[in-house]
């Protein structure tokens, strides 16, 4: 009988947990973590990490989304209803979350070649070092493996172009390799 009493004390324990940290999240924000994960730590690989990120830069790409300067079949209805007001709090929330731990093992050779890449092109002139982001320039230490490679492959094809240009012309210098090779240094930090 302990043991059901303990087991069904846990589960109650945790249930509550959860319930306390669903309140805690603006209803705004609710509509976020069902792809991004709690706290903007997504599960899944093609779906960015937003714990961590700059509030300016959250802004600023929902508010792209919004204005049709970047598009995505599920961001862009999703921030179709949003008021300024609810992007910043978005942004602001995210901002304060812990970014995620790194999961993503690099392979060493590929992380040594892309670190070298990142160099080469100047990469911490704007992402600063460690890749920790600043103002419009986003965190990307740490960030999904797949996200990473899909966002260096659209701003080399030119359909991600929200960027002022800078991410265009350096993705254009990259091969495919380079690009799997910065992904897994990147992700790795």
């Amino acid at each position: 009988m302990t043991l059901l009493h303990s087991t069904l004390s846990a589960g109650a324990l945790l249930l509550a947990s959860l319930c306390a940290s669903a309140q805690t999240v603006p209803p705004k924000v609710q509509l976020c973590v069902s792809c991004h994960g709690p706290e903007g730590r997504s599960p899944t690989p093609a779906i960015p990490h937003l714990a961590g990120q700059t509030a300016r830069y959250l802004y600023l790409q929902l508010r792209d989304f919004q204005e049709g300067r970047r598009s995505n079949p599920m961001m862009t209805p999703m921030v179709a209803g949003l008021t300024r007001d609810d992007m910043r709090e978005i942004g602001e929330y995210f901002a304060a979350a812990k970014p995620a731990p790194r999961t993503f093992t690099p392979d060493p050779a590929k992380a040594r070649l892309g670190q070298a890449k990142a160099e080469e092109t100047l990469c911490t002139m704007c992402h600063l070092g460690g890749f920790l982001g600043q103002n419009e320039v986003p965190r990307v230490a740490g960030q999904q493996f797949d996200y990473i490679v899909a966002q260096l492959t659209a701003f080399k094809a030119r359909t991600r172009t929200n960027d002022a240009g800078t991410m265009t012309s350096v993705a254009g210098t990259l091969k495919d390799q380079d690009i799997e090779n910065l992904a897994h240094y990147i992700a790795g930090l």
